[in-house]
């Protein structure tokens, strides 16, 4: 097996659900969020920037990595419509 351990593995899958449609995307773990937001939101066939996408409740940045959440393979990362503007 080596040295590798269960520390470091080279891809993970971020499963992103949408109202209960998913999808999986492979990506490293210092992959920034953003391309994970542009694939899922090409998948789920939406303009880029029409999502807000959560992680355990918490709003994720675009900047920010799996790596930064220490997420394992598997994990799922909540996508919502973003409320745009306009008053009621």
């Amino acid at each position: 097996m080596g040295e590798d351990g269960e520390d470091v593995k080279p891809k993970l899958n971020i499963v992103v659900d949408f109202e209960g449609q998913s999808c999986t995307i492979l990506v490293k773990h210092n992959t920034p969020f953003k391309k994970i937001f542009d694939a899922a939101e090409k998948r789920f066939g939406k303009e880029p920037g029409t999502f807000k996408f959560t992680y355990e409740g918490k709003r994720i940045q675009a900047t920010e990595t799996p790596l930064d959440h220490e997420m394992q393979d598997g994990e799922v990362i909540d996508a919502h419509l973003q409320q745009l503007g306009g008053s009621l």
